[in-house]
């Protein structure tokens, strides 16, 4: 009996789950086209690559969406309001960012995550800061608390130091004030 033609929503789906568990060098299109129930070919034909599926598949959507909430607000209570924003992501926000991460290496993958890097958190807080009227360095402002950001979602969600998310009082605040230095 003939596979059905899947949406390419519902492939995407089916790799994103597989992503999350197993990594992007441990899920292969087989993988993919049996978890969304299609022929192998149809993934290929619908999305052109692995790769490409993998872009399309793992977005860091509520990164991205939190971080820009947190540029609506005062700047001067930037830092301890996106420290709470990145703390409450939820769903499968933590698996995306880890797959991300250790497809870095991958062929093309490392050079969409600059990309996305650039233009989902430094651009934005760069403009932000430049329409605040704080142009001078404002570009190596907001790289550095991009970086900052990163290295704390690092910290907790790819290492898993507990000692760091044990007081989330105290980590909003103290990481906030590391956040808000960065931009000052």
């Amino acid at each position: 009996m003939p596979r059905p033609a899947a949406d390419p929503g519902a492939i995407a789906e089916a790799a994103a789950r597989l992503f999350v568990e197993r990594g992007y060098a441990g899920t292969t299109v087989r993988d993919i086209a049996a978890e969304a129930h299609v022929d192998p070919a149809v993934v290929i034909r619908r999305f052109g690559s692995k790769e490409a599926l993998f872009l399309e598949a793992m977005r860091p959507g509520g990164l991205a969406e939190a971080w820009r909430a947190t540029l609506d607000g005062p700047l001067a209570a930037f830092g301890e309001r996106c420290v709470e924003a990145l703390l409450d992501q939820r769903g499968d926000t933590r698996g995306v960012f880890l797959a991300l991460l250790r497809a870095s290496d991958a062929e093309g993958i490392g050079s969409h995550l600059r990309r996305a890097h650039e233009e989902q958190f430094v651009a934005p807080l760069r403009e932000r800061l430049e329409r605040e009227g704080d142009a001078a360095g404002a570009d190596l402002r907001a790289r550095l608390a991009a970086a900052a950001a990163g290295g704390m979602l690092y910290a907790l969600w790819a290492v898993g130091d507990e000692a760091l998310a044990a007081d989330r009082a105290a980590l909003v605040r103290r990481y906030g004030a590391v956040l808000q230095a960065a931009i000052a």
